[in-house]
């Protein structure tokens, strides 16, 4: 069954989704800020600076007025950066009745150390949250290629409704009403990538990279638990499964991120890594519910360049010595 579907963002992400819709002959308003790709889009079907090489079928069509995309939609997608998404949902404000908003950014806002779906509760109280989260790279989505992720809203029937509405037949959608629990999977599994590229970068070998990515899920499923999340949503697509794709490929952002700050390089010209953002505001909120997270507050020492990764490896290796499970 084909809907109205609006997509906010004309980056990597949120043009492969579009696509991957359009596709699947639903009606997609997709926006973007930029006219010269808007026109590339339109023109070229190819948006050459997020995904190049990539042909996009001709059936999507962008544009630059939002107001254009929001028109009669069903459903809202948002694909604006974490600590963009509560500017974004104030100029929704008034503009898309009480229709149901997707976010698919994976991080925590930084200055209040909310999840999205509250962020969306203080801005836009009427209309439902939902999240969008899984193992997809966008060249993956964008080209048709196999994917599965997880669909949550506070709502088991609308997150059931919203995953058979976003679903195509290479992108298949779980649904689960644990908001929370895929909110903190997709958030934190972004800071413990950088933390594997870090190793993988410094040279530190595959043990360890495999070490600091089994270690760091049990402080993402430590502090998930903390906020009410279940084991299993941990354990699924949008837990385990997102930090096995991120934490193993350099086409992850979060990754890359990381490779380049175990090697000493220059980041400010990579393109954006949420757990850049996360990763500080995830170790303070760590330290005010109790939640041992040592990787995780590594991580944001080093990108605050107080720690370098052979100090941060000395440090973790020298803590005190205790029962696997604890």
């Amino acid at each position: 069954m084909s809907a109205r579907i609006a997509v906010l963002g004309g980056g990597a992400w949120g043009t492969a989704l579009a696509v991957m819709l359009a596709r699947d002959d639903n009606d997609v308003g997709f926006f973007a800020r930029n006219e010269e790709m808007v026109r590339a889009i339109n023109e070229r079907h190819e948006n050459p600076a997020y995904l190049p090489g990539i042909r996009l079928d001709p059936r999507l069509t962008a544009t630059t007025s939002l107001d254009a995309a929001l028109a009669g939609a069903d459903c809202i997608v948002s694909v604006a950066p974490a600590q963009a998404f509560r500017d974004l949902a104030r100029q929704l404000d008034g503009r898309i009745g009480d229709a149901p908003v997707v976010n698919c950014a994976k991080g925590i806002e930084r200055d209040t150390g909310k999840r999205l779906s509250q962020v969306l509760a203080e801005v836009l109280p009427n209309n439902p949250a939902a999240c969008l989260s899984g193992p997809s790279f966008a060249t993956d989505v964008a080209r048709g290629l196999p994917t599965a992720v997880t669909v949550a809203a506070g709502d088991e029937t609308l997150a059931s409704d919203l995953a058979r509405m976003l679903s195509a037949p290479t992108f298949r959608c779980y649904s689960t009403d644990d908001l929370v629990g895929v909110e903190i999977g997709g958030a934190l599994k972004n800071v413990l990538a950088i933390a594997a590229g870090a190793v993988t970068g410094a040279g530190l070998g595959a043990s360890a990279q495999a070490a600091i990515v089994t270690r760091g899920f049990v402080e993402l499923r430590r502090l998930a638990a903390s906020y009410g999340a279940r084991p299993e949503t941990l354990m699924g697509l949008s837990g385990l499964g997102d930090l096995i794709l991120t934490c193993g490929s350099a086409q992850s952002r979060n990754f890359a991120y990381g490779l380049a700050l175990g090697r000493g390089d220059d980041r400010s010209g990579l393109k954006l890594a949420e757990g850049v953002a996360t990763a500080d505001i995830a170790s303070r909120l760590a330290a005010d519910l109790g939640v041992e997270a040592p990787i995780t507050d590594a991580v944001a020492r080093m990108l605050t360049g107080e720690l370098t990764i052979a100090r941060a490896m000395d440090e973790l290796l020298s803590r005190p010595l205790k029962a696997e499970h604890q």
